[in-house]
């Protein structure tokens, strides 16, 4: 249960001359830092930690989520659900560490009992076929292992999921996705020619159906770098990919998914979520703000 797809290391889809200019936050807050004091101020008023689980605990931006989790127990008991053992020696392998599959409901039910929150960071992961030779030019080709194709994992893996957090009283489920949902042609549903961004796109509208509170992140390309030093920008139906600020970092990218925990200008909202360069802009602190500017339910 790795990452979002959309760090695949493939030609980029996200290229193209900028023609639309996404809402952004500024803060009258300077520097990345103190971005947790906003974290800690709203979980003072919220009482005792809440317990959170992140599923896909072993991917790349998983790592990060349970880490922040972990670094804030005061604030939160973090749990963490992954596919192997591997993977739970990978972050700790601790007894908050659950290994399950969420293709079999069974199997994780006893990660996600007595969860008070849920932050899915699963996602089928594409394996590109043997002997490509960069060299001699074209593309390469990629298949998904038998089991583990999108309509399993991003679709059933994930209502699954929703299903069991709603079936225990969860109170807020965050979801990481990826942009270019809108877009059936998207460079991405041709990954093994297995859609996906669609399989993805209906587990969201799912969770937006089920009833309980969501938070719905459709993030831009998965950059390995530090969070915390960028403007973040929020958007609507893809149009961020009309621009050159289309990327943004995992570590931001799981800094999003803690503060939605925080603020009620998070619940029922989608939005898609990118970063200015390093440098451009103001680093965004103020996260109620950011989600304030959200008004899409999906």
């Amino acid at each position: 249960m790795a990452t979002a797809a959309a760090c695949v290391r493939v030609a980029s889809p996200f290229t193209g001359p900028p023609i639309w200019h996404p809402r952004h936050v500024i803060s009258t807050r300077r520097g990345p830092r103190r971005a947790g004091l906003a974290v800690t101020a709203a979980a003072a008023a919220g009482g005792s930690p809440r317990t959170v689980l992140v599923t896909g605990a072993g991917g790349r931006t998983g790592q990060i989520v349970y880490k922040k989790l972990k670094e804030r127990e005061g604030q939160f008991v973090g749990r963490g659900l992954v596919r192997t053992g591997e993977s739970k020696g990978k972050i700790g392998g601790g007894d908050d560490v659950f290994v399950g599959d969420i293709r079999d409901p069974e199997s994780i039910a006893p990660a996600i009992e007595g969860i008070d929150a849920l932050i899915i960071l699963t996602s089928a992961v594409p394996k590109m076929k043997p002997g490509f030779d960069p060299s001699k030019g074209g593309r390469p080709e990629f298949y998904f292992e038998e089991g583990s194709y999108p309509e399993q994992v991003d679709w059933i893996g994930q209502k699954n999921q929703i299903d069991a957090a709603k079936s225990i009283g969860a109170k807020h489920i965050v979801l990481v996705g990826s942009m270019g949902g809108t877009d059936i042609n998207h460079p991405l549903n041709k990954l093994g020619n297995a859609n996906i961004l669609v399989w993805k796109r209906k587990a969201e509208q799912y969770l937006a159906d089920s009833g309980l509170p969501y938070t719905i992140i459709r993030a831009g390309g998965l950059q390995d770098k530090d969070g915390g030093l960028r403007e973040l920008i929020v958007g609507k139906d893809d149009e961020i990919l009309k621009t050159e600020t289309r990327t943004i970092a995992r570590a931001d990218v799981a800094e999003v998914c803690i503060q939605a925990l925080l603020f009620e200008e998070s619940k029922f909202k989608a939005f898609d979520l990118a970063s200015k360069p390093e440098g451009e802009g103001t680093p965004t602190t103020d996260f109620r703000a950011l989600f304030a500017q959200v008004n899409s339910r999906f």
